[in-house]
């Protein structure tokens, strides 16, 4: 490749640089410090010698830096004058054989050397080592291996690592590196008490439980991070800051704690559009320390042409294995296909949410009732189980990973006649990269059903609906579910979805953005008869965009049972 370095204004010199490598040339034109000389139109031959000899010996030094010790460097100036430069330099660059790893050492010093329990420890940074035996030797690489090598040591008990001796041995006849780095840990060090700044509004001991480091542990700097997101995540504080006290004691070291209480109480309003009921009007209202309670709660009332809705949420403060007391209630006024619905849902029970895996045990009474061709009360009371697992890379953005969610219920029917149920629902999501520039694949599938001999008597909320942003797309929400005789949807006993997504990122000027484009296909079927299920299916394209707020999901889909296209937006990340 060739690059040659062009000016309007006249130059001392015009400068061509080629290579048998296409991306030297650029790169070399960009870092040699012999144009910065070109402007200098009164240079002399003398002087214009020198800064060739200079620069030769820089572009060695560059090469080597990318792996080259041998290359061949061809220097040419013509000194033929032009209307827009008095010389012409020509640089040709042949870099020669790449050197190679050919050696690996790494020696360990301090407590980490002769601690049997950091042995994994060692084993990790030596089997996650970024510059084996074999692969070409460049200094960025090199630094960078370094530099990871000593945060993996520095992430779990030795917090105050460093690398006491670092060396490239390189040997430029054979073209050959031998590497060898000595990190030396320092002591282990523990969790020491936490030293908590800003608590005013909220006690310290709420501070203690959500941050749930333990005195004496070892220290881990997932742990802290993990602290800071629990102390975030409550809603308490608008900032939290977690670090280790840099003038602790060496072993037992403290842990500062620094918070930006929120506002004991809230008022958010919204006015936003959904793209199946229209215009959408909210209002919320946090108390985060019920008067004689002690518990937080949130208030809530939506209201659109569809659905209208009012919820109350209360959540005790944690206990010290994170577990809290729940209390919910939710009322809704909901319009379906021929009919409306009015239901009401309240709940109470336990909750542990923690970095993986979320628990709840609960008792829920539902109740519901409904116009048109679907009359009648029905009403039910369950106690119930739910456990949610994740492994995501990276949330709220996630690439890759695998999660998976059960509910499990039992309980009965209310009203004269009583009848036992069982309900289950099921979730699941895997994301897999399919490469830097391809994107992922994003596959989901949803399952559940009601086991009783009549679910006649049941609530509506008890039985399923499929549909929406989430569902099967090109559909309304709710809008599948089992044909009445009148052209109304009822919930179904049994419901089964499933989705295969393609993401691809969307690069400009080969640089990645932070949107992408989405292609997609969604089925599902709900039914009273599991041998009967009759699914629909939905296609589009969407596009994905990286907001301040969360993934924000914009969807073009067709529903082939319908024959029409249905925009569906929506934002967040929640499994």
């Amino acid at each position: 490749m060739q690059v040659t370095a062009h000016a309007s204004e006249p130059l001392a010199f015009e400068l061509t640089i080629s290579s048998n490598q296409k991306d030297i040339a650029p790169w070399m034109s960009q870092h040699l410090a012999l144009t910065r000389y070109q402007s200098l139109t009164d240079l002399d031959d003398q002087e214009m010698s020198q800064l060739m000899r200079d620069a030769d010996a820089q572009a060695r030094e560059l090469l080597a830096t990318q792996g080259y010790f041998n290359p061949q460097l061809h220097w040419q100036l013509d000194a033929a004058a032009s209307a827009n430069h008095r010389r012409s330099v020509t640089l040709d660059i042949d870099v020669g054989p790449v050197a190679r790893i050919s050696q690996v050492q790494i020696a360990w010093q301090g407590d980490i050397a002769q601690r049997h329990e950091a042995a994994a420890q060692r084993e990790q940074v030596v089997a996650y080592w970024a510059l084996p035996s074999g692969q070409d030797f460049s200094q960025s690489q090199w630094s960078q291996a370094k530099s990871t090598a000593l945060r993996q040591v520095q992430s779990e008990r030795y917090p105050q690592a460093q690398i006491s001796h670092s060396l490239a041995d390189v040997d430029a006849t054979t073209n050959q590196v031998r590497l060898s780095i000595t990190i030396d840990s320092g002591p282990q060090v523990t969790i020491g008490p936490l030293l908590i700044t800003g608590a005013e509004r909220y006690s310290t001991e709420l501070v203690e439980r959500l941050a749930h480091l333990t005195p004496g542990a070892v220290y881990k700097q997932h742990d802290l991070l993990m602290a800071q997101q629990r102390l975030v995540a409550s809603g308490f504080y608008d900032a939290v800051f977690v670090s280790l006290d840099p003038e602790g004691a060496v072993d037992a070291v403290p842990v500062k704690v620094e918070l930006k209480e929120t506002l004991r109480q809230k008022w958010v309003m919204g006015l936003g559009v959904r793209s199946d009921s229209g215009p959408r009007l909210t209002a919320e209202y946090t108390q985060n320390r019920l008067p004689g309670l002690g518990w937080r709660g949130v208030t809530k009332l939506s209201v659109d042409k569809i659905l209208q809705s009012w919820s109350l949420d209360l959540l005790a403060p944690p206990d010290a294995a994170l577990w809290r007391w729940h209390g919910a209630a939710q009322l809704d006024h909901q319009q379906f296909t021929g009919y409306d619905v009015n239901s009401q849902r309240w709940r109470f029970g336990r909750t542990q949410r923690e970095e993986r895996t979320d628990r709840s045990y609960y008792a829920q009474y539902d109740a519901s009732s409904s116009t048109g061709s679907l009359l009648g009360q029905r009403e039910s009371v369950s106690a119930n189980y739910a456990w949610t697992w994740r492994r995501f890379d990276s949330l709220p953005f996630p690439t890759q990973g695998l999660g998976g969610s059960l509910e499990l219920g039992s309980g009965t029917s209310l009203g004269s006649q009583r009848e036992p149920f069982t309900r289950w629902l099921a979730r699941a999501l895997w994301l897999q990269p399919l490469g830097r520039t391809s994107g992922r694949l994003a596959v989901r599938a949803e399952a559940g059903s009601v086991l009783s001999r009549d679910t006649s008597g049941l609530p509506s909320t008890q039985l399923f609906l499929a549909g929406g942003d989430n569902s099967v797309r090109g559909y309304a929400p709710s809008s599948i579910g089992v044909a009445q005789s009148n052209g109304a949807i009822a919930p179904g006993r049994y419901m089964a979805t499933g989705s295969v997504e393609w993401q691809r990122p969307i690069r400009w000027n080969q640089q990645a953005t932070d949107w992408e484009s989405a292609v997609f296909a969604d089925a599902g079927a709900v039914s009273n008869d599991m041998h009967q299920r009759q699914a629909v299916v939905g296609y589009g394209v969407g596009a994905r965009w990286r907001s301040p707020i969360g993934p924000l999901r914009v969807d073009l889909a067709y529903g082939q049972a319908v024959q029409k296209l249905r925009l569906h937006l929506s934002v967040g990340f929640i499994f």
